[in-house]
């Protein structure tokens, strides 16, 4: 706060309303069917991704936008480039260049960003008005302390990114040596052929695949309790040592929900998640879209089966029927996963497990330091626009 004293040396910050300062603008309406996935110009549409590209643009380059319709209404993205905005978006565009510097704006906007997705409308579907938009307020310091705010910004989201592209990198190296790794189609590795190699179903190496269950939820005597219930949104390629929702005693003998052991495969079958899969690190319970594999741990080491169904996602998932994709036990059963020896099995785990450890463990690698960074570069975007 004394550097940003410094720089404004007594100048005013005026503190005004976005409206007054900046164009809030609608996009123009596109559909699907206009839009061309080789066209030059992406589509925003409100979310954190283009919808899709274009081949004309109604947008400048480095141009802040808003999202004001749907379950993002309020994000607060910059696009760089030119691009053509969708009627669920909004451009905020300052009137004169020479009074605010459009990064800046960005920043600012975003350091109000659950201020501004409060200002969506109550019921149907989340909507943001041109007014209230209007309403928020944005500090105006001197144009030469925004450009200075730009840059310490920048960098820190410069570093961010950076991160992200080498994590994303060992990710896909992950993904390389799993699938290598887990490839027994040639029945070879590295030149030399694997013996006693067989390929089972998963039926044939669990002692039990079970799902569970769903207590009603009207009872509010079956919820609350200290039984930790898994729902399939929470298995997600990853250990599971606990769950967002808690049942009773009397909530679980009400339903099929039952425990099943630790290091289960589960895999869910229902839904947006089906084919993902997790392992529960912690005795539980599951809802009836879960497959519960308990491995025979004299045929398969159970992270080793976890590894192969997670390399075999896309597949697992494109098994699926119905408008949702669903799957079912009987479907899980049937896959078929191939078998080397414990030996083999155990090697393949070491290494996968140090893959798995540099690019999605919480605790170390790349994912921590982003997530350190990102708090930090916070931190300080929110202490560089705290004017009084």
């Amino acid at each position: 706060m004394k550097y940003i004293e410094k720089l404004l040396k007594g100048a005013e910050v005026k503190w005004m309303p976005l409206g007054e300062v900046c164009a809030i603008k609608t996009g123009k309406g596109v559909t699907k069917n206009d839009a061309n996935s080789n066209g030059v110009y992406p589509i925003i549409s409100g979310g954190k991704t283009p919808m899709d590209y274009i081949d004309i643009y109604n947008r400048q380059a480095n141009t802040v936008t808003v999202s004001r319709v749907g379950a993002n209404a309020g994000f607060v993205s910059y696009i760089k480039e030119k691009f053509y905005l969708n009627d669920k978006c909004f451009s905020v565009i300052p009137k004169s260049s020479n009074s605010i510097v459009s990064r800046f704006l960005y920043y600012a906007l975003k350091s109000q960003g659950l201020k501004i997705s409060a200002l969506q409308s109550e019921g149907g579907v989340p909507t943001i008005n041109t007014t209230k938009l209007g309403n928020v307020t944005i500090p105006i310091p001197p144009f030469h302390v925004q450009e200075e705010i730009v840059r310490i910004l920048d960098k820190f989201t410069t570093l961010e990114a950076e991160l992200e592209a080498e994590l994303d990198c060992r990710k896909r190296q992950y993904e390389y040596y799993r699938n290598q790794l887990l490839s027994f189609d040639m029945l070879k590795r590295g030149g030399q052929k694997l013996n006693n190699v067989a390929w089972l179903t998963i039926e044939d190496i669990s002692n039990n695949i079970s799902s569970g269950g769903t207590p009603r939820s009207n009872i509010a005597a079956y919820y609350g309790g200290k039984i930790p219930w898994l729902r399939t949104q929470e298995v997600n390629f990853s250990e599971i040592w606990d769950t967002e929702i808690k049942i009773t005693e009397e909530g679980m003998n009400s339903s099929s929900a039952k425990y099943i052991p630790a290091n289960c495969v589960i895999v869910a079958m229902y839904g947006a998640t089906v084919g993902r899969v997790g392992i529960n690190k912690i005795p539980l319970t599951t809802n009836q879209a879960c497959a519960n594999i308990e491995v025979d741990d004299s045929i398969a080491f159970y992270k080793y089966v976890y590894y192969y169904l997670s390399s075999q996602y896309k597949y697992i998932k494109s098994l699926g029927t119905g408008s949702q994709t669903n799957i079912n036990a009987g479907i899980v059963r049937k896959i078929k996963i191939p078998i080397p020896s414990l030996a083999e099995q155990q090697r393949i785990v070491s290494i996968l497990d140090k893959f798995e450890a540099l690019t999605t463990s919480i605790s170390e690698g790349l994912p921590k330091e982003i997530a350190l960074r990102r708090k930090q570069y916070e931190y300080y975007r929110n202490q560089l626009l705290s004017f009084a």
